[in-house]
C-alpha cells in the first residue's frame, strides 16, 4: 500500500462492474459485551437493474474441511447466522444514522451509492480457520464471515457470479482489560528403592501474554530422590476443540525448549526459560489453529477462545486454548511434568470507533501481530484511497476470474 495519505477504503466490484462494495476495514472487533458495527456503501448502476432488487447478506459459515462429504449428500459446511437486507431500492423503515465513513462515501460517489448496517450478534465464534497441510486441497476448517452483494428480484433467485460481489471479513477480538492469576503448579513424584521424592515446581510470569511476546517460565526442581535429572524440556502447546458435527481435537505444539540441566540427587535447581510462541516456526504443521486468514495476506496463531457466559459451545466453532508443558527426563525413573494454562490474545489498543473517525493502520511485525486493528485520528479531510480487495481478501473458489475484473474506476 505504501504511504499513500487518506483513508483506507477497501473496494471490490462485480465482473461486470454494476455493483461495487465499500468497506473501511476488514477486522471487527468483539469487546465482548458488544461488536463492531459493520457499515459499508454499496454503488449500484440503476439502468442495469431493470426492476431488480440489490441485497446484501452477512453469513457466519463453519467449514469442517471436508468436501468428500458433499459427494454422500452431506453438506461439508454449515450456516451459523444469516442476516439480508434490502439496499436497493431503500426501506424508509430501516434507516439507520450514518457513520462517518458512510457519510463522506456517499458524498463523494454521489446519488447511485447507498449505505447498509449489519451488526453481528454476541453469540457467534471470532474468524478461525485450521492450517491446511502442504498437499490438502480443500477449503480449510474453520470459521468465516462472508458479505455478499447481488441483484435479483427476491432473495430467493438464484445468484449469478457476473452480478454479485463475494468477499470476507473477519471478527476478531480483544484481549480482556484483567488478567487471571498468575499460573503455577507443582507435583512430586516417589521412585522405587527411593525414600524421598522429586520435586517440580513451575510458574508463569502472568496468565495474559500478546502475540509475539516472549513468555518466561519458571522451573524449580528440588531433587531429594536418588535419581538424576537428565533434562529439562519446556513446550508451548495449543489444543483446538471442533464443536460441529463430531467432536475433534487437535494439539500441536508451537514453540519448544531443550536444556540439558542436570539436577542431580540431593540438589537443586532454578532456572527461567524463555519461549515465543510465533506461526512463522509453525508453517507446516496441519491442523494449527490460525486467525481467520485473508488472501495474499499473512495471518498469526489463533488467539485464545474467550467463552462468554451462557454461549452454546456447539456455536463456538472451534475452541482454541494453550498451555505451556513442562518436563524433567529422569533417569531410569521415567518423567515428571506439569502444565500450565495460559491466554494468547491481540493487544486492545486506545483507540476510537473508526465509524466515527478515519482510520490509519499501524505498523506489525508480519510474525508478531500481523492482524492490524485499525487506529483512529481525526481528520476532515474526505480524500480516499481505494485499495483492491481481490489482492488482500480470502473469497471463495470461484471467484478467481472475479478478481481479475474487479477494479472499476
Amino acid at each position: 500500500m505504501g504511504d499513500k495519505a487518506g483513508t483506507r477504503v477497501f473496494k471490490k466490484s462485480s465482473s461486470n462492474c454494476k455493483l461495487t462494495v465499500y468497506l473501511g476495514k476488514r477486522d471487527f472487533a468483539d469487546h465482548l459485551d458488544h461488536v463492531d458495527p459493520i457499515d459499508g456503501v454499496l454503488l449500484v448502476d440503476p439502468e442495469y437493474l431493470d426492476d431488480r432488487k440489490v441485497f446484501v447478506t452477512l453469513a457466519c459459515i463453519f467449514h469442517n474441511g471436508r468436501e468428500d462429504l458433499d459427494v454422500l449428500g452431506l453438506t461439508f459446511s454449515k450456516n451459523l447466522y444469516t442476516s439480508t437486507v434490502q439496499v436497493f431500492p431503500p426501506l424508509q423503515e430501516e434507516k439507520k444514522p450514518l457513520s462517518w465513513m458512510q457519510e463522506r462515501l456517499l458524498k463523494k460517489l454521489g446519488q447511485h451509492a447507498h449505505p447498509f448496517n449489519f451488526t453481528i450478534p454476541q453469540k457467534l465464534p471470532c474468524s478461525v480457520m485450521l492450517q491446511p497441510g502442504p498437499e490438502d486441497t480443500e477449503k480449510a476448517c474453520g470459521v468465516d464471515y462472508e458479505l455478499q452483494a447481488f441483484c435479483a428480484k427476491n432473495v430467493e433467485e438464484k445468484i449469478h457470479q457476473r452480478n454479485s460481489v463475494h468477499l470476507l471479513i473477519r471478527r476478531v477480538q480483544y484481549a480482556p482489560t484483567k488478567s487471571g492469576p498468575q499460573p503455577m503448579a507443582e507435583t512430586s513424584r516417589s521412585f522405587l528403592m527411593s525414600g524421598r521424592s522429586l520435586h517440580l515446581e513451575a510458574s508463569l510470569d502472568k496468565e495474559l501474554y500478546y502475540h509475539g511476546e516472549p513468555i518466561h517460565v519458571n522451573v524449580h526442581v528440588t531433587n531429594n530422590s536418588t535419581k538424576t535429572v537428565k533434562k529439562v524440556k519446556i513446550s508451548v502447546r495449543q489444543f483446538a476443540e471442533i464443536c460441529l458435527y463430531s467432536t475433534a481435537h487437535y494439539k500441536c505444539s508451537v514453540a519448544q525448549a531443550e536444556a540439558d540441566d542436570q539436577v542431580s540427587p540431593s540438589s537443586t535447581s532454578c532456572k527461567v526459560y524463555t519461549l515465543t510462541p510465533t506461526l512463522g516456526a509453525n508453517r507446516q504443521k496441519r491442523g494449527l489453529a490460525l486467525d481467520g486468514k485473508l488472501k495474499h495476506q499473512d495471518t498469526n496463531l489463533a488467539s485464545s477462545t474467550i467463552v462468554k457466559e451462557g454461549s452454546n459451545k456447539e456455536m463456538m466453532g472451534v475452541l482454541v486454548s494453550y498451555r505451556v508443558k513442562v518436563k524433567l527426563v529422569v533417569s531410569f525413573g521415567g518423567d515428571v511434568a506439569v502444565e500450565l494454562p495460559f491466554v494468547l490474545m491481540h493487544p486492545k489498543p486506545s483507540v476510537c470507533p473508526s465509524s466515527q473517525q478515519p482510520p490509519v493502520a499501524p505498523d506489525a511485525d508480519a510474525d508478531e501481530n500481523i492482524i492490524e486493528f485499525d487506529m483512529s485520528t481525526s481528520s476532515p479531510s474526505d480524500d480516499f484511497v481505494f485499495e483492491d480487495p481481490s489482492q488482500l481478501w480470502l473469497t471463495g473458489p470461484n471467484d478467481d476470474k472475479q478478481e481479475e475484473h474487479s477494479l472499476c474506476f
